[in-house]
């Protein structure tokens, strides 16, 4: 990756960079997460006399979006390793989720199933109208 160096020196020489981000510490050491846009700056003659710089502070987004992939894979390990067999369909039926206890109860592991329909590849027939049923209702908004 690029360092602000390289960023600013491009800009000399007439290259603009767009949402370089890098991490810059202020005079008592804390860390910011900075948004940079280097572009080239000219003189009325056209000739580079220099670099203009806008940074954005994106410390709080990106703590936000981090907090929200911890968050995720702490719902993912907690799905997949629940002593429930937990499955997601999409609205096409298809298979989306399969923890470790579904694959464990059907005897079909996550890479077998996802992808799948749900109701039409391991539904026996005579059930499949009253799962579709559920199905339906839980895609629907209706318990």
């Amino acid at each position: 990756k690029a360092s602000v160096k390289e960023v600013l020196d491009r800009a000399l020489n007439g290259r603009e960079t767009n949402n370089y981000e890098f991490p810059l510490f202020t005079k008592y050491g804390t860390r910011r997460e900075i948004l940079l846009n280097a572009t080239t700056r000219r003189d009325a003659s056209g000739a580079i006399v220099g670099v203009v710089g806008v940074g954005q502070d994106i410390t709080e987004k990106k703590q936000a979006e981090q907090a929200k992939t911890a968050l995720a894979d702490d719902l993912a390990r907690l799905i997949d390793s629940a002593n429930a067999p937990i499955f997601g369909i999409d609205i096409h039926g298809a298979v989306n989720e399969w923890n470790q206890m579904a694959a464990t109860l059907s005897g079909y592991s996550k890479e077998e199933v996802i992808g799948k329909n749900l109701l039409e590849d391991f539904i026996m027939a005579e059930y499949k109208a009253s799962v579709k049923e559920v199905l339906d209702n839980a895609l629907n908004g209706r318990e």
